[in-house]
Formats: C-alpha cells, sequence, structure tokens
C-alpha cells in the first residue's frame, strides 16, 4: 500500500527562478523535444521570461516540496494575448498556466493537481475571469478532471520534427 505524501505547495521566493527554468527545460525533453532544437541559453531566455511577466503580467511561481524536496512547479501570470484585446476586463481577463512539472519520482502522486489548482486560485484573486493552459497528452487528463475544457484553438504543424 502507497503511503501518503506529505506535499507543501508553496510561492516561489525570489532568487529560486533556476527552479522553474530547469522544470521548463525538463518538460521540453519529458515531451520529446530533441536537445539540439533547445538554444543553448536556455535558461537566460526563461529567467528573462519570467522577469518580464513579474514585471508586467503578475508573474507567480509555485514550488511543491514532499519532505524539503523540490518535487514539482508551475508559473502563472496574465495571458499577454496573441492579438490586441479591446474587451474590458471585468468581462475577460485571461490568466495563463505553463510549465506544470513534476519529477518522474513523484508523478501520479496528485502534486500536478495541487500545483494548477494553486495557481487557479491566485489567477482567479486578482480577478481574472478565465484560466488556459496548453496541455501536454500525458496532462491532459490532469486538466480536465480540475474541470478545464478544450477549446476552439487550432494549429498546423509546418515542421514535422517538432
Amino acid at each position: 500500500m502507497q503511503t501518503k505524501l506529505s506535499i507543501l505547495i508553496r510561492k516561489l521566493n525570489l532568487g529560486e527562478e533556476r527552479l522553474i527554468a530547469e522544470h521548463f527545460y525538463k518538460m521540453w525533453i519529458d515531451v520529446g523535444v530533441p536537445e539540439d532544437a533547445i538554444e543553448a541559453n536556455w535558461q537566460e531566455i526563461i529567467l528573462q521570461f519570467i522577469q518580464n511577466a513579474r514585471d508586467n503580467l503578475q508573474y507567480q511561481g509555485f514550488i511543491a516540496e514532499v519532505d524539503g524536496v523540490v518535487a514539482g512547479s508551475t508559473s502563472c501570470q496574465l495571458y499577454a494575448g496573441l492579438y490586441p484585446n479591446a474587451i474590458k476586463h471585468n468581462h475577460r481577463k485571461l490568466g495563463y498556466i505553463w510549465g506544470v512539472y513534476v519529477e518522474p519520482a513523484y508523478r501520479r502522486q496528485g502534486i500536478a493537481k495541487q500545483l494548477t489548482n494553486t495557481a487557479v486560485n491566485y489567477l482567479q484573486n486578482i480577478g481574472c475571469t478565465r484560466v488556459v493552459l496548453n496541455a501536454s497528452p500525458d496532462g491532459k487528463p490532469v486538466y480536465t478532471s480540475l474541470g478545464f475544457v478544450e477549446s476552439n484553438a487550432m494549429h498546423l504543424d509546418l515542421m514535422n520534427d517538432l
């Protein structure tokens, strides 16, 4: 019989952004992105992204710990959008969750659900009216179990290697 883990979800502390960057990198490797397709300065790119999101998009990261060991992380922020948003925030203020990652040894223990729920609560508390995320095939069951529904987003792959 499996023992129940004592999981602590906490806010990311300043100076811990490298944990988020490392998990984001591992997530890309896990979904099959070849290492040689990732920029050599990936960590710097991610850290700059986090700083911009912190400065402009109400960024917040969360860490999952099990017995003091970092087991996972996620990030969330206001959705910057892909097009101009002329709709008032009280009608549509989108939050975005990205980089939900759990170390392999801690998967299937409910950590991803707890991280996602914590991010959803944060986004709700800052006034978001909807939360969006992009799910990996393995992540879809986690998110649908939390009430996320697939949207009308479509894509067309122009390269076969990613």
